[in-house]
């Protein structure tokens, strides 16, 4: 029997294994959720076990446990080190979602005619991180295991994996290896395959902007006490230019510019402009001048609010001027920016430009590097034949807008380059209401998982 034979065999129980995975709430963001998040590294732990690894072992860390596990079949072959992370967005805002966030079903899509799983996480990062424990199994129980995997399954990727550089430094002899798989991104589409070549960096700030020392009644203060809302979302809307360009000072400096010929390369990737705003319901794209869309996702640097909130929010009227103002702050970065560069600009730059009525407070969140990965190395050339085999065509490189920042902790600390080959669509709806994962997809990944581990046997040297 062959992988493929046993996937399809066992099928409904690896997707029954998948929707019981997804039903824990496992939100790192949430301290309400942390029990849940403890007992999801448990189950990983277990699924590791019953697929065949060794040494499996929940190791603690001064926040979620990372979850390893390994099999080790000949010194001689080369070594793989599977990541992923088993901890998800908060399912806010929960009004919007068709279904319970945590309740997985399953309904057919215009893009995914054969079902789709609506659940949190189902795409990011659990179903896809649970393909590299099904495809492992397969490959275990049908004795074609053709290298030595090492699996590294975090729980904090989505609060910046505060915790993970200090566990690769104290385990960087137990996570040797020779490159990184990771399926964390995703596909141009179902029937174009693709490959990940380069991830944005990240920083992240939360800004307070304090007015009056209590919130004041709007009558009586209005005019002349200053409003915190006002003020911060003047603060924000001077940000960019007419041009969509972020004026903080200094924030291109060290912007990497692609030549014509390289972006003439990206712009050979199917694209519809018309079908992107269908997807998303807009009538018009907006963004940086002098760059298409795709650009400006994924070789460009942005700048967007990510939640502001501030006075009163609850039913009915309420007339106050609020005594402060929050906004979150994200800032995606391009090679050569440095997040803790950007976040000192975007500080210095916000308490430039804040009037002297008001307090300002500045506050990192989280940050990471960005990174690109070869083409032309060993690895790379394993996962798009493998691609290559499970869907028919060679996949086209492309760069992602997102952000893996551990990414570049790989290779800083484990000295290893990382291959990027996911399998979810943008579709997908990650981090919003309704996030949902295709059977398709899902399966394709365990499908072509095993190739890869093969093809990277093959050619490594």
């Amino acid at each position: 029997m062959d992988v493929r034979e046993y996937m399809n065999e066992h099928r409904e129980r690896m997707l029954e294994e998948l929707l019981e995975l997804l039903r824990i709430p496992s939100v790192s963001a949430d301290a309400a959720f942390s029990d849940d998040t403890f007992r999801c590294a448990e189950v990983v732990a277990d699924h590791l076990r019953k697929a065949g690894a060794d040494n499996v072992e929940v190791v603690a860390t001064k926040g979620y446990p990372v979850v390893f596990g390994e099999k080790q079949v000949d010194p001689s072959k080369p070594t793989v080190l599977v990541y992923g992370h088993y901890d998800v967005q908060p399912a806010d805002p929960i009004e919007l979602w068709d279904s319970p966030a945590f309740e997985p079903v399953i309904k057919s899509t215009e893009l995914h005619p054969e079902g789709a799983i609506f659940a949190r996480g189902a795409c990011d990062d659990k179903g896809q991180m649970f393909m590299h424990v099904k495809a492992f199994e397969a490959m275990v129980a049908t004795g074609q295991v053709p290298c030595n995997i090492k699996f590294m399954i975090e729980g904090e990727e989505e609060v910046g994996s505060v915790h993970l550089e200090d566990f690769l430094r104290a385990h960087k002899d137990r996570l040797a290896a020779d490159v990184v798989l990771v399926s964390d991104t995703g596909i141009i589409a179902n029937d174009v395959p693709s490959i990940t070549t380069g991830l944005r960096g990240l920083s992240y700030v939360e800004v307070e902007v304090t007015g009056p020392n209590r919130d004041l009644h709007s009558g009586l203060y209005g005019g002349a006490a200053p409003n915190p809302i006002n003020i911060l979302c003047e603060m924000i809307a001077s940000l960019k230019d007419e041009h969509q360009q972020i004026v903080v000072e200094g924030f291109y400096d060290d912007v990497e510019e692609l030549s014509e010929t390289e972006r003439a390369a990206m712009a050979e990737a199917p694209f519809s402009e018309e079908a992107y705003k269908k997807s998303i319901d807009i009538s018009a794209v907006e963004g940086e001048r002098g760059y298409s869309a795709p650009e400006r996702m994924s070789i460009r640097p942005t700048l967007d609010v990510n939640g502001i909130w501030g006075g009163y929010q609850g039913e009915g009227a309420k007339t106050v001027i609020a005594s402060k103002a929050y906004a979150k702050i994200s800032m995606r970065l391009v090679p050569h920016q440095d997040p803790d560069d950007i976040t000192a600009k975007f500080e210095a730059h916000f308490n430039r430009i804040a009037p002297e009525s008001v307090s300002l407070k500045v506050t990192a969140m989280h940050g990471g590097q960005p990174a690109v990965t070869p083409t032309d190395s060993p690895a790379y050339q394993a996962a798009s034949a493998a691609m290559a085999l499970t869907y028919g065509k060679v996949p086209v490189p492309v760069r992602s807008g997102g952000s893996i920042p551990i990414v570049a902790s790989f290779e800083q600390i484990l000295g290893l380059k990382t291959v990027l080959m996911g399998f979810g669509l943008d579709s997908d709806a990650i981090h919003s209401p309704n996030e949902h994962y295709g059977l398709f997809n899902y399966f394709k990944g365990i499908e072509t998982i095993p190739h890869f581990h093969a093809e990277f046997a093959q050619r490594h040297g």
